[in-house]
């Protein structure tokens, strides 16, 4: 008899833990609403340096907020005791705050995401889906990049700025290429373009292609082309020492190598290591006559329908990308400026280009567009 009434009272004391463990609030049931929300990341991080002026502010929360609540009076960046003036947006989890206009160079700016930033709350009347504010208010701190060098110069590229293309190993096309301007090929022969439907001219110093709005040259055709093609070759060398070489740069590894979603004024960018411009696309705002230098000692990658944009007048022929790897320029991309690549320069699928390929290897094109600044 006592065993049975011992086996009923577990019974019962079983049957009452399962109830409680469905009231709310208790029990470990995972639900992801019960972890509370905080900034995971932001760009620019903090105690980052040489932050260029043209930047936008990006926070990534680790769970989805109240939009209502994400805005200028949560979202607040300043100079000092001066508030700057910006809009915010917000989307998924991820907030930007764009400032009115561009920040002073050389000045520390602290932002600040304000408790009153809400996670967002769902239905019902479990707490745990409540709308619920940030624990501490999430503060962090950059400084601007000093203001860039004065006159900086443009790269001379001697002869071989008379070509769109230039390549010592050859030029390929497939598709429906569209090219404006002139191709050159050295020290390999005119068989290297390949793709072409090449039309020699009658004194065989250079062909035609009805894909291109120019002319095409190559070390085997009669002189004084070969001893051309050999200076070419040279100044796209010298062009790319030019580059390489030059000193105190404005920026030193910008954005760890990832320009996406940047704007970049004139100046001697650096990176120890590859670029990458994502579809969020790098914008570069200057005047006609200002100049930007790329020292990229890795790959340039521009992915599929990324674009480089130009605002406030800069120019395509004053934009050079001095790539110690390979470029590749991704499907739909849109891109502006010289390449200077110490090998091989890719243009996928659909890719229009504004500005000179200048490779130290190989050229390919497939059904792209590219036209001389």
């Amino acid at each position: 008899m006592k065993r049975f009434t011992t086996q009923k009272a577990y019974f019962v004391f079983m049957l009452l833990l399962s109830v409680f463990m469905m009231l709310p609030g208790c029990g470990s049931s995972g639900n992801s609403a019960t972890e509370p929300v905080s900034v995971s990341s932001t760009v620019s991080r903090n105690a980052a340096t040489g932050v260029p002026i043209g930047n936008k502010l990006t926070v990534t929360f680790s769970g989805a907020m109240d939009p209502a609540t994400i805005n200028t009076k949560t979202f607040i960046l300043m100079q000092g005791a001066t508030a700057v003036s910006g809009t915010v947006a917000y989307s998924g989890v991820t907030a930007v705050f764009t400032p009115k206009s561009s920040l002073a160079a050389n000045t520390t700016y602290t932002a600040t995401i304000t408790t009153g930033a809400m996670t967002l709350g769902g239905k019902g009347d479990d707490d745990r889906r409540q709308s619920k504010p940030l624990a501490s208010a999430y503060v962090w701190s950059f400084t601007t990049s000093k203001a860039p060098v004065a006159g900086l110069t443009p790269v001379n590229l001697g002869t071989a700025g008379n070509f769109v293309i230039l390549a010592k190993t050859g030029v390929s096309t497939t598709g429906t290429t569209a090219v404006v301007g002139d191709i050159g090929v050295s020290p390999v022969a005119a068989s290297y373009l390949t793709g072409f439907s090449l039309i020699a001219d009658s004194t065989n110093t250079f062909s035609t292609s009805s894909v291109v709005t120019g002319k095409l040259y190559a070390a085997d055709y009669a002189p004084p082309t070969p001893a051309i093609m050999t200076t070419a070759i040279s100044d796209m060398q010298t062009a790319f020492t030019d580059a390489a070489g030059r000193t105190t740069p404005d920026f030193t590894e910008l954005g760890a190598g990832n320009l996406s979603g940047l704007t970049l004024v004139p100046g001697l960018y650096k990176w120890g290591t590859g670029a990458l411009i994502t579809n969020a696309g790098v914008t570069l705002s200057g005047g006609a006559n200002d100049v930007w230098i790329f020292q990229i000692a890795g790959d340039l990658i521009v992915n599929n329908s990324a674009i480089v944009t130009l605002i406030g007048g800069a120019q395509a022929k004053n934009i050079f990308w001095q790539v110690s790897g390979q470029a590749n320029l991704g499907t739909s991309a849109d891109f502006k400026g010289i390449i200077l690549s110490q090998t091989l320069i890719s243009l996928n699928t659909g890719a229009k280009m504004t500005g000179r390929a200048l490779a130290q290897s190989a050229v390919t094109l497939n059904a792209t567009a590219i036209t001389a600044p």
